[in-house]
């Protein structure tokens, strides 16, 4: 059935907390790198002739209107018992398990980061460029930490925009398939400094106690002044007890980031939780060049931070630690093994920071979350803003802009029983619309996309075809 939902399709959404678009306090003390400070307009409001305060609003909320609604009344178990094994794509969820927010704004999360894209396009060697298109990759998915809710399945046709002058980019993106769903996206720096796009259709299946997210589509980098283009696809994400238990998620699998001008390739692994904890959230991989020579060596956490270093001083280190786990293993074999629970998998007591080897040079951290962030859905800063709806700013949208939405806004406003009513009335107005495309024998056409192939590695993509922000919104299709 057309508008169901694909429950925690959440789990494919990015991005971390650094909202004030300034370098972290951490990246400023890195020394020999070159840094950019994009918190300031500096006229960038005259680019494109675009209306004042279009919305790059300078000062954005800090909460949302109404805390996030309790889950603990509702059963996934009687919802999912018979999806075992299947890819969820037509299980409708309870309005409780969403965020107030469509997986558009999820993908929107990617550019909370922005900064590292900004530093990449400054970096005089393609060394030190991939470093942070690397960092900028890893810090893409830190905003999943916590974050079990799901967003809305976007209906077909609708749109989300983000102007932010303040960090120097502006966002379109478009749901321009529904079953499969498929949501395509397109940034570009407001200094001409960049290209990010890209199309996300993840495939999700229920294995009992835990939900996985396959990520499928292509997402490409151009930084413009060095005419290089890179193509990565996102980790898998599993969120774990969806039954019963404290809810928690891993990323895993491996991330091949590769620079297509000059064959340099930067290989990200994201490691699995392991028996007792201890490689949960880890990321380590390195970067090498067309000739497969290791130029560079990075470590870290995707909730945490990334580091790097040369490879010389990172395998010494890796071989002093391989005698001490050898003790360590002795030790672990006289104890009995824990036994594989049937009902929740445990959650594993991570280590809270990273141990930083001598000589490392700090390439990304996350910054705090809000206090409040427990009662927001676990939002970040950047995350709390995407939802704003300032006065006027209606008359400026597209009329497919989510946040005119009214399911996801009656949720963000604590109004669940409107939220829920409105829900169903837009997938029913949704599924008439299909039927009626049915009846007269035509197919739907998206608009600010059109399918194609990726110009650098050739799989199928949806390419933006501009125009959105000359904002001609005429033909535009009524879906709410």
């Amino acid at each position: 059935m057309n508008g169901e939902e694909e429950f925690f399709d959440a789990v494919t959404g990015f991005d971390s907390d650094n909202s004030s678009g300034e370098f972290s306090e951490a990246n400023q003390r890195v020394t020999g790198v070159i840094h950019v400070d994009t918190s300031k307009s500096n006229g960038i409001g005259k680019v494109g002739e675009r209306p004042p305060q279009e919305n790059g609003i300078q000062k954005h909320r800090t909460s949302l209107p109404a805390p996030m609604f309790t889950r603990s009344d509702f059963s996934v178990w009687s919802i999912l018992k018979k999806c075992i094994g299947l890819e969820l794509s037509k299980i409708t969820m309870p309005i409780a398990f969403n965020e107030p927010l469509s997986f558009l704004q999820r993908i929107t999360e990617y550019m909370e980061h922005v900064y590292l894209i900004h530093k990449a396009s400054c970096q005089p060697q393609p060394l030190e460029r991939m470093q942070s298109v690397a960092a900028f990759a890893v810090s893409a998915v830190a905003s999943q930490w916590e974050r079990t809710g799901k967003p809305f399945n976007p209906l077909l046709g609708e749109t989300y925009e983000l102007t932010r002058e303040d960090l120097g980019f502006r966002f379109i993106s478009e749901q321009v398939s529904h079953h499969p769903p498929i949501s395509a996206f397109y940034s570009e720096g407001l200094h001409q400094d960049f290209l990010f796009h890209g199309s996300i259709y993840p495939k999700l299946k229920f294995w009992g106690k835990s939900v996985e997210a396959e990520p499928r589509g292509t997402i490409t980098l151009e930084l413009l002044k060095h005419n290089e283009a890179y193509t990565w696809t996102n980790p898998t994400c599993c969120v774990h007890n969806v039954i019963i238990g404290k809810l928690w998620i891993e990323q895993y699998g491996t991330v091949e980031i590769v620079n297509h001008r000059t064959g340099d390739k930067c290989v990200l692994h994201f490691k699995p939780c392991g028996l007792f904890g201890k490689e949960l959230h880890k990321v380590e991989g390195y970067i090498q060049d067309k000739n497969k020579k290791k130029l560079f060596m990075i470590y870290g956490k995707w909730t945490e931070c990334l580091w790097g270093l040369d490879p010389a001083a990172y395998e010494s280190f890796k071989k002093q630690e391989r005698r001490t786990d050898s003790l360590r293993k002795t030790k672990l074999d006289d104890c009995p093994e824990k036994a594989d629970g049937d009902v929740v998998d445990a959650v594993p007591e991570a280590q809270e920071t990273v141990q930083v080897i001598p000589g490392s040079k700090l390439l990304w951290r996350v910054n705090t979350r809000p206090p409040n962030s427990a009662q927001m859905y676990n939002f970040t800063s950047f995350t709390v803003s995407l939802n704003e709806l300032e006065t006027g700013m209606e008359k400026i949208l597209a009329p497919t802009d989510c946040r005119l939405r009214p399911d996801i806004r009656g949720m963000e406003n604590g109004n669940m029983d409107l939220a829920s009513q409105e829900k169903e009335r837009l997938e029913e107005k949704q599924r008439e619309a299909r039927r009626e495309r049915a009846r007269e024998e035509a197919e739907w056409q998206t608009r600010w996309f059109h399918r194609g192939s990726n110009p650098y590695t050739g799989t199928p993509d949806w390419l933006y075809v501009g125009g959105y922000f000359e904002r001609d919104f005429s033909g535009c299709p009524d879906i709410y």
